[in-house]
């Protein structure tokens, strides 16, 4: 499979599970002239690899004829940030944005906290879809960290590779969920210390989860 393939095809399989609702959420994949992402306003079933359009970190299209997402700018700012990562994925997977719509993150309420790099999954500062300032709230909130909710908006996930962001997007969707189920039946959840996260890191290094 292409890298362009596995971009399609990675973005149908989070579109099959309610991820990208009315053709929402975007993935890319990092490039030498910039980065790889699909196009605006074409639904992922219909998206062909001729569709993706590669852009360079100024938005300049390099490659392709159609527009590119309109959240460009936030993937060209992760990639500028964090050099570690090689490929974005950004979804409005339903219940971590109904979370993010309530401006909040997710504490360590269960060790797969982890996979995000951190002791939790932060929500950014709000911001309109598709600007620059939504691009610098989204590498704040990513400072540290491989995954962040987006107030009032959605998730994002980076990776070393495409099927390593696209498996954090799920699990911070998994989480989402476990913890407002928690909080929707009036449970207040046990939140894990600094000493015992110390150990899930240690233990997660040992199987390579962090890579």
């Amino acid at each position: 499979m292409t890298p362009s393939e596995a971009l399609i095809a990675a973005a149908r399989a989070l579109d099959a599970l309610g991820f990208m609702p009315s053709k929402s959420g975007n993935l890319s994949i990092r490039t030498p002239a910039g980065c790889l992402i699909t196009p605006a306003a074409l639904p992922y079933a219909e998206t062909m690899p001729e569709d993706l359009v590669e852009v360079a970190p100024d938005g300049t299209v390099v490659g392709g004829h159609r527009r590119p997402s309109s959240e460009w700018r936030l993937h060209t700012a992760i990639y500028a940030a964090r050099p570690e990562a090689g490929a974005v994925v950004h979804t409005h997977s339903p219940f971590a944005t109904a979370l993010s719509c309530a401006r909040q993150g997710i504490p360590p309420f269960h060790y797969m906290i982890a996979l995000g790099g951190g002791a939790d999954i932060r929500c950014s500062a709000y911001a309109t879809f598709g600007t620059e300032a939504l691009a610098t709230a989204c590498v704040a909130a990513l400072e540290g960290r491989k995954a962040a909710l987006l107030a009032n908006h959605g998730v994002v996930a980076l990776g070393k590779t495409l099927a390593g962001a696209r498996a954090l997007a799920m699990e911070v969707e998994n989480l989402a969920r476990q913890y407002l189920a928690l909080r929707s039946a009036g449970l207040a959840p046990v939140l894990l210390t600094e000493a015992e996260l110390q150990a899930v890191f240690a233990q997660f290094g040992d199987y390579g989860r962090l890579g």
